[in-house]
């Protein structure tokens, strides 16, 4: 978006993926069935969480909230390209695009907050077990939640006053399928911050476990990060691919391609992870679906 200096640009003209007409009915299918599986399994876990009460404790109210943020997230951006997959002009308001970009940020922000809180509450858990409930209470919890998303609104505030303040005008073709700001996000510190929290308490989570006697124990200790920890490297893993790369091995398509997994494809994941790598999930799912044949 850089570069355009004299008219001012009233709508931005979306690429997307590809320019292929023979793939735009294709990638709408396959892009519909990654939402709506999105959409099911988020709200399927929040619901199991809600209806379970042995699902009740600090970690599944900070997954419930993560869902919550992965429906955000996935909304934000599927819907516009779905629809541009259908449309021959692919265009978006400058309102629009600024908006796009500002809802996208509020989620990203929120969402690596609440990655690095769901870190930390791991950490309690495995060092301080006997405290945990004291630590960890239903105040403290909902604290911790409303400040990640207040922070999030913050941190997507100041990216989007700062967007306001650059002069877009000239070209107003964009080659990304949503309203992405890469320079702004290589700016931000909110992303090493986030990462440096995670960072700090998965090696004081390491300390602790390897101060537990037993191998089991230990174990058993480290199962309860798993989930968490494989969504974290999901996550930053390909947020780094698509925005961490020498400037002689960019490439605007494979930042695409990256940029699908971490905004379509990780929230789609987040809750099979969630479920398929936890025993508490799979058993509040197991009781919901006997009492649903019950009745």
């Amino acid at each position: 978006m850089a570069g355009w200096n004299h008219t001012a640009v009233r709508e931005f003209v979306l690429i997307g993926l590809t320019e292929n007409p023979n793939l735009q009915v294709p990638l709408f299918l396959l892009f519909s069935l990654v939402y709506l599986i999105t959409l099911v399994g988020n709200w399927g876990m929040i619901a199991l969480i809600w209806l379970n009460s042995q699902l009740h404790t600090p970690m599944y109210f900070f997954l419930s909230n993560l869902s919550f943020c992965d429906i955000c997230y996935s909304t934000v951006l599927a819907p516009k390209m779905l629809v541009n997959f259908l449309s021959e002009h692919k265009s978006s308001t400058f309102i629009g695009c600024i908006l796009q970009s500002f809802l996208f940020l509020v989620c990203a922000a929120t969402e690596s907050i609440l990655l690095s809180i769901m870190a930390y509450d791991r950490y309690v858990a495995i060092a301080n077990p006997l405290l945990y409930t004291v630590i960890m209470t239903q105040s403290v919890c909902t604290q911790m939640v409303l400040g990640c998303y207040l922070a999030g609104l913050v941190n997507s505030l100041t990216h989007t006053i700062g967007l306001l303040r650059l002069d877009f005008c000239g070209p107003n073709i964009v080659n990304h399928y949503f309203c992405d700001i890469p320079p702004l996000l290589k700016l931000s510190l909110h992303a090493m911050f986030t990462f440096f929290i995670i960072m700090v308490s998965y090696i004081s989570i390491i300390s602790a476990i390897m101060r537990i006697h037993s191998a089991e124990g230990r174990c058993k200790a480290f199962s309860t990060c798993t989930s968490h920890l494989t969504a974290v490297t999901l996550l930053y893993g390909s947020g780094t691919f698509s925005y961490v790369q020498p400037s002689s091995q960019y490439s605007l398509e494979q930042e695409k391609v990256s940029a699908v997994f971490y905004t379509l494809v990780i929230p789609m994941l987040n809750p099979l992870i969630y479920s398929l790598r936890n025993k508490d999930v799979k058993e509040a799912a197991k009781r919901s679906i006997l009492r649903r044949k019950r009745t």
